[in-house]
């Protein structure tokens, strides 16, 4: 493959339904002529939506957007669960759903036809409902789904699981910012959270049905933000190389989207090109975070940079690149 040494940026990709976000990765690949490219936030094949891809330079980024909090729209099936926790496994139990959960889905649905506007719906229509949907709000730790990419004694515990091996992974710490209803079926609810990174709605379906009693399983997912990246500037996977490259992103402009921003002087900028610690005086206005994008002069990204009452200023990540593709 002929590397292209231009291309830096982060692109915004609609995935759809089929492919793994891997799949994506490897036609941008092709298009784009580069090998480094990478994605920040997995999508599960069944799963559409924002796909946030780095490229060139712009996979230094990665770590800083993939923990950015990820929102979806979910719809959750009671009745039945699967080995998966979604639609493409094999049901693995059923139940009929219990009659109070059934009434209240039946007034969610009604309120959602328009038959209803009470100031709280799920909190007065639906409160079984709402009481479930809070206890998923307070949840800080989740047991992620065997059916995943989990290393478990150097294996995806995903592969573990498909050879019928007994899979107990570890709670894991989440937060959830939202949750809410947006309506329901006879038989299904559907939701809109804003979530942690590591967070699996495939899990949240499970446990759903663990408060209310009942089998659930996840039928659909759909991820409508990844930090501030939303569907309203994403591409099909399928678009041709120039529209993918007029709709990226500087490396500068995705930096400052997820984090805040100091500027070097010229004797900060040689140091951080070095990788030399740097003290207040070398630069022109310095952010009081952590972790912040560090510009040069001339509004070029160097580095992203760590801030410590121990170490004082210290490079984390360094650029180096001509220039970026778009100025989007």
């Amino acid at each position: 493959m002929a590397e292209s040494n231009r291309l830096h940026g982060v692109l915004v990709i609609d995935k759809a339904m089929g492919p793994t976000s891997h799949d994506v990765v490897a036609r941008l690949r092709r298009v784009l002529g580069t090998r480094a490219i990478g994605h920040a936030g997995t999508l599960d094949p069944a799963a559409t939506g924002v796909l946030v891809v780095a490229v060139g330079e712009a996979t230094k980024l990665s770590p800083y957007l993939a923990a950015q909090t990820k929102e979806y729209l979910a719809t959750v099936t009671f009745g039945t669960s699967t080995t998966t926790l979604d639609a493409e496994g094999d049901v693995v139990a059923r139940a009929p759903i219990p009659d109070d959960l059934a009434a209240e889905l039946a007034r969610l649905t009604s309120i959602d036809a328009g038959q209803g506007t009470p100031a709280s719906p799920v909190e007065e229509v639906a409160p079984r409902v709402a009481r479930a949907l809070e206890v998923e709000r307070a949840r800080d730790q989740q047991v992620p789904p065997a059916f995943s990419a989990i290393k478990m004694a150097g294996r995806a515990a995903h592969e573990l699981a498909r050879r019928g091996e007994d899979v107990l992974l570890a709670p894991r710490p989440v937060a959830v910012s939202r949750i809410a209803a947006t309506g329901a079926t006879a038989t299904t609810l559907g939701l809109l959270l804003a979530v942690s990174k590591g967070y699996y709605v495939r899990a949240l379906a499970r446990d759903l049905g663990l408060t209310l009693g009942v089998p659930a399983h996840l039928s659909s997912l759909r991820r409508v933000a990844s930090g501030t990246f939303n569907l309203d500037e994403a591409l099909p996977w399928s678009a041709p190389r120039a529209d993918l490259e007029q709709a990226m992103h500087t490396v500068e402009r995705a930096a400052l989207r997820v984090l805040p921003s100091s500027r070097l002087s010229e004797e900060g900028l040689r140091r951080a090109r070095h990788g030399q610690p740097l003290e207040l005086d070398h630069f022109a206005d310095a952010s009081t975070a952590v972790l912040s994008a560090w510009l040069g002069p001339d509004g070029v990204l160097i580095a992203i940079g760590r801030r410590s009452a121990e170490a004082g200023f210290t490079v984390e990540r360094g650029f180096n690149y001509p220039t970026s593709t778009s100025s989007t």
